[in-house]
């Protein structure tokens, strides 16, 4: 009664995988996040991880569209960088290779939402 049967594996299907984000860049990633809850600009977030890309999204409030999404999409490394910032509206408001780069944008928020 307690035979492990497996799925049948077809050799012409490519094995799915998933695309998540690296421990170093979630660390990044988790940190902005607390500074701008501190801030009193978030408060809540979702993680999105699937075979094509894996997003990080800011909520103001929980039952709103997200203020920013982060979205890692491998397949455009070569391109214009696997990092694409978008905006509240849909709007992309910057792209990268690097992370950090990506990230100062909303650094840049967080400084004048402390400032003033």
């Amino acid at each position: 009664m307690s035979n492990v049967i497996p799925f049948a594996v077809t050799g012409s299907s490519p094995r799915v995988t998933q695309v998540a984000f690296t421990r170093q860049e979630l660390d990044r990633i988790m940190s902005l996040y607390g500074r701008m809850v501190a801030a009193g600009l978030w408060r809540d977030y979702g993680l999105e991880m699937g075979p094509k890309l894996a997003s990080f999204s800011a909520f103001r409030r929980t039952a709103e569209n997200p203020e920013v999404r982060l979205v890692k999409d491998p397949a455009l490394r070569g391109r214009q960088g696997e990092w694409i910032l978008y905006g509240e509206g849909g709007a992309i408001l910057k792209r990268g290779h690097e992370l950090a780069n990506v990230l100062a944008v909303l650094e840049r928020r967080l400084l004048k939402a402390v400032e003033g």
